[in-house]
């Protein structure tokens, strides 16, 4: 009899024991798809929507349009101040018309006679100032009026001879940056102007349109989201103790709740930091807490599961 109840107590300590067994860890997520985002580039209205949320589109596929008015007219603007600078620069590199050489020989001609008149003048009037027959401040304005006009032939001459040089190079250097400025000025204002034609940058499936017909979104604000890639990838969070088994690249099975059949996958990125509970707030059995997140590829036989579905990720004895 008292072996029976020793026996009956053995059994019981072994299923208590057994009740205690901490459950086998786990990594759970979610199905998610990589997402494209495209932006609007300006605060213009939506004017046309040309697919709808589900669509599946190929690349280079039209999305939708922005109001093009305002852009256009920029860039007309920018187009018209890149041909001035390139018609400046070539004015530059062209130098000085002859028209315009000749006219400061002229200038130089006209005042080189009026300084010989000054200076023939003034001539007449020292003897005679000196003997006292003119005052003296009428052989000083005489005076004064010969150095002037000597001072004129010399600006006549530098201004001649600033026309026979030519255009300087650090001009011409100017008016060239001015020019590649202005035309890329224009070339970006074109490159807003196409961008209002949203298209598809790649193949996938339309997930979101956040604004309709006629609204005004922000400049950075999301017009379109895409779903891509051939198959979807399954986000989980591991815990401590599978985190200390995988790593990138290790070949793994995934599991869709209420589903018996698992999809291979692949490791393709971990986190090196936990995405819970900072492990320094965590002593003993607490550091088992810790999660990371991590990404595993599927192949193409999960092109067809929906996203956002709880997943599993399972080892081999588990299937």
């Amino acid at each position: 009899m008292r072996s029976e109840l020793q026996r009956a107590a053995l059994a019981a300590v072994i299923l208590m024991l057994a009740g205690c067994t901490p459950d086998a860890p786990q990594a759970l997520g979610t199905l998610e798809w990589d997402r494209v985002t495209l932006p609007s580039p300006v605060a213009e209205r939506i004017v046309r929507i040309d697919v709808r949320e589900g669509q599946q589109v190929a690349a280079g596929t039209p999305l939708l349009q922005l109001e093009l008015t305002r852009t256009q007219s920029q860039l007309a603007a920018t187009q018209a101040q890149a041909t001035q600078s390139r018609e400046a620069l070539a004015e530059l590199r062209a130098g000085p018309r002859s028209e315009d050489i000749a006219q400061a020989r002229a200038s130089l001609a006209a005042v080189q006679a009026q300084a010989r008149d000054a200076d023939a003048y003034y001539a007449r009037l020292q003897p005679l100032g000196r003997r006292q027959l003119v005052a003296a401040s009428e052989v000083d304005r005489a005076r004064a009026a010969s150095h002037s006009a000597q001072a004129q032939v010399r600006l006549a001459q530098a201004a001649l001879l600033e026309r026979e040089r030519g255009t300087r190079s650090e001009q011409v250097a100017q008016g060239a940056a001015a020019w590649v400025a202005a035309e890329a000025l224009a070339s970006v204002q074109a490159v807003t102007l196409d961008k209002l034609n949203v298209v598809a940058p790649r193949a996938g499936r339309i997930d979101s349109l956040p604004y309709k017909l006629g609204d005004q979104p922000g400049v950075g604000a999301p017009l379109a989201v895409m779903l891509v890639g051939e198959a979807p990838y399954a986000r989980v969070y591991l815990p401590q103790a599978l985190r200390n088994r995988l790593k990138v690249d290790d070949a793994v099975r995934v599991r869709l709740e209420g589903q018996d059949k698992t999809y291979g996958g692949r490791v393709r990125m971990i986190r090196s930091e936990p995405s819970f509970t900072p492990y320094f707030a965590l002593t003993g059995q607490d550091a088992a807490r810790l999660s990371y997140l991590a990404e595993i590829s599927l192949g193409k036989e999960a092109a067809d599961l929906p996203v956002g579905a709880p997943v599993q990720v399972v080892s081999d004895g588990d299937q």
